[in-house]
């Protein structure tokens, strides 16, 4: 079964960064297509982000683009979710998933498409 922990959540000033870690278990990580979503209070989750699984691909929601990247450590088993010039309204519980793609390169902003998810980390940014 694969398990998907992430970490590297906070408190943080409008303006600032930080880095979102998750580290995979018990599956065949360098295989996976990872993906990143959040979810604000009182809103559906959206998606953020995902990597295809050779870390050659991303693809990006309009309001992650040009702010937030999205990398990956196969050797490490770990995604990241670097989030720079943060803004309140990126305030969310972000999430990582895994797609059992089998080293497909296509990527996809679609939740169900996905079979793996971790249980998130809080963000909150400050104005």
């Amino acid at each position: 079964q694969v398990q998907l922990v992430e970490s590297g959540g906070g408190l943080v000033q409008a303006g600032g960064s930080l880095r979102l870690s998750c580290a995979a278990s018990g599956g065949t990580f360098s295989s996976y297509t990872m993906g990143w979503f959040r979810q604000a209070p009182g809103k559906e989750r959206e998606f953020v982000g995902a990597i295809s699984w050779s870390g050659t691909g991303t693809y990006y929601s309009n309001s992650a683009k040009g702010r937030f990247t999205i990398s990956r450590d196969n050797a490490a088993n770990t995604v990241y979710l670097q989030l720079n010039t943060l803004k309140p309204e990126d305030t969310a519980v972000y999430y990582c998933a895994a797609e059992d793609s089998n080293y497909s390169s296509t990527l996809t902003g679609a939740e169900y498409e996905y079979d793996y998810w971790g249980k998130g980390t809080q963000v909150t940014v400050s104005s």
